[in-house]
């Protein structure tokens, strides 16, 4: 019996470390300031697997919540909506943090062939926000967005 009760216990504290104590989504999370002061704590899309996927399959996002796709060069990269089931505004940002281009109210995709979205200058990262975002922070072309990458091996702020 006595066995079983140690068994139980270390099994319940193996969980609680599980759960508590392991990075996971958490970790993967930043803060982006807008010029007017206002933040949206946005979910990190680094690698070609989490950019791929990127909001697919979301029943909602808030609207101080956000999505930002990071890209290792500035390129015209282009998105689409496949999967996607809520609409987003979608800004591209150069390396210095400055918007480059602005998609607003960019529809979820309903049937294959989905239509591309592309910027109309190259970019190093693009945010995705809920539809409407963009005009309810006052967002425009050339504002400088706030954040800080975690450094590799490092965790983001949450």
């Amino acid at each position: 019996m006595r066995n079983k009760l140690q068994i139980a216990v270390l099994s319940f504290l193996a969980a609680g470390h599980l759960l508590f104590c392991q990075t996971g989504p958490k970790d993967k999370f930043i803060k982006i300031y807008f010029p007017n002061g206002k933040a949206v704590t946005a979910e990190l899309a680094m690698t070609e697997e989490q950019r791929g996927r990127g909001l697919m399959f979301r029943l909602k996002l808030a609207l101080d919540q956000g999505m930002l796709f990071v890209f290792e060069q500035e390129g015209p990269y282009s998105f689409w909506m496949k999967n996607t089931l809520i609409p987003l505004d979608m800004l591209w940002l150069d390396k210095d943090h400055k918007i480059v281009h602005i998609a607003r109210n960019v529809p979820p995709c309903k049937a294959d062939p989905c239509p591309s979205y592309a910027p109309d200058r190259p970019g190093s990262f693009v945010l995705e926000l809920t539809a409407g975002a963009a005009d309810v922070y006052g967002l425009k072309l050339f504002d400088r967005l706030e954040f800080t990458l975690p450094k590799a091996g490092s965790k983001p702020d949450s």
